[in-house]
């Protein structure tokens, strides 16, 4: 028998991947599952992005391999936006690079900077692939705290008193997921100066800005980011394109140049039709924002009555495409608590603790199940 390779070791099947199967399971039985557990957009891109990739499977060049750093047009819609949403400039030439997905960048990154033995720091709680990525590769994770009772934000001071000479990269996520958190400009300033103190590479993940957030802020509008930062940024839940698979990732020329070093070497090319798309969904004016906020504020106001009806106490202040609930006193389990609902209500709630030790006591549930559905979950209880 061939062994797998030891990398392997360090990490497990994606919580996703493997409790779905065992949702799938309870529908194959006949159970009306009410998925609201992952963060895959159900709603539709807009009718320019569909006509978009229709129209360019006519062009003659739709179907060979395309260039590894994206279209022209693609770079300069992903600058233009970030420019009119965020008042950064960028360099459409070698400032940005489209991805096939965010989630891809966080390995390009962590390959192209990463040798065996970095440390690396790491949110708790926060997006799981941080970890698994940094394990794969041969470097350490470091958790560093995020609290409620500071707002879901890093506390300096411990920060400090951590060994940090071996770090090389700090992830960070606002808006942050899976709390909705929403950060600040002050915060990101803290940050940047903290990488250059102790040189380290900042990369934010920021794929919920225009999620019921009225203040989309990049990390890159701190003055002097460019020269620590790196930002990931997606299209997925922005314009209702997880299935896509269009992200970028974005920061000074030099960095840019070693994740292209690495994803040169790992595909041939995203889909023409696809880029087409994108492009056509990067043009999208402010109405589209307000129309999908319009219907995920609605969402938000059931799934905070669903989380009542559970005695959980909502974080209010969170934004982005999840609700963040804190579980009623005297519950031992975040994950026993929604296997039970799953299986007598036959609803799926994420647990808080596969996020992190510091996700233990709350649950997250997303916000991409209709409206009836949502009452459904309700009238279950």
């Amino acid at each position: 028998m061939i062994t797998t390779a030891k990398r392997l070791d360090v990490v497990e099947e994606y919580y996703f991947s493997s409790k779905l199967r065992e949702v799938r399971q309870l529908q194959s039985e006949g159970k009306s599952i009410i998925n609201m557990g992952i963060g895959s957009p159900d709603l539709n891109p807009s009718k320019a992005v569909v006509e978009a990739v229709v129209s360019a499977m006519q062009d003659e060049n739709a179907h060979q391999y395309q260039s590894y750093q994206g279209l022209p047009e693609l770079r300069k819609g992903m600058a233009d936006f970030y420019q009119d949403n965020y008042g950064v400039a960028l360099n459409p030439v070698n400032e940005i690079l489209p991805l096939m997905g965010s989630k891809e960048g966080i390995m390009h990154i962590s390959l192209a900077f990463l040798n065996e033995g970095d440390h690396v720091l790491i949110p708790n709680p926060g997006y799981p692939t941080y970890t698994s990525v940094t394990n794969l590769v041969g470097a350490v994770p470091v958790y560093y705290d995020l609290k409620e009772d500071n707002n879901w934000e890093p506390d300096f001071e411990a920060l400090e008193k951590l060994d940090l000479s071996k770090v090389k990269i700090m992830w960070l996520g606002y808006p942050h997921m899976p709390t909705g958190a929403r950060g600040s400009l002050e915060l990101f300033e803290k940050l940047v100066a903290f990488a250059k103190r102790h040189n380290i590479l900042l990369i934010n993940d920021n794929p919920y800005s225009f999620v019921l957030n009225d203040k989309p802020m990049s990390l890159l509008q701190v003055e002097g980011a460019k020269d620590v930062a790196l930002e990931l940024n997606s299209l997925s839940k922005t314009f209702n394109m997880a299935g896509w698979r269009v992200g970028m990732v974005l920061g000074n020329a030099a960095t840019i140049d070693a994740v292209l070093k690495v994803k040169s070497n790992m595909d041939s090319g995203m889909f023409y039709g696809i880029q087409k798309g994108a492009v056509a969904a990067l043009n999208c004016d402010k109405s589209w924002f307000e129309e999908q906020n319009v219907i995920y504020r609605r969402r938000r106001e059931l799934t905070n009555k669903l989380a009542e009806k559970l005695g959980c106490k909502v974080y209010a202040e969170g934004v982005g495409l999840f609700v963040w609930a804190k579980l009623p006193e005297g519950i031992a389990s975040a994950e026993d608590f929604i296997d039970q609902i799953l299986y007598e209500k036959h609803i799926f709630i994420t647990p808080g603790t596969i996020f992190g030790s510091n996700g233990e006591g709350y649950i997250r549930f997303a916000l991409c199940v209709k409206e009836e559905k949502i009452q459904e979950a309700i009238e279950r209880f």
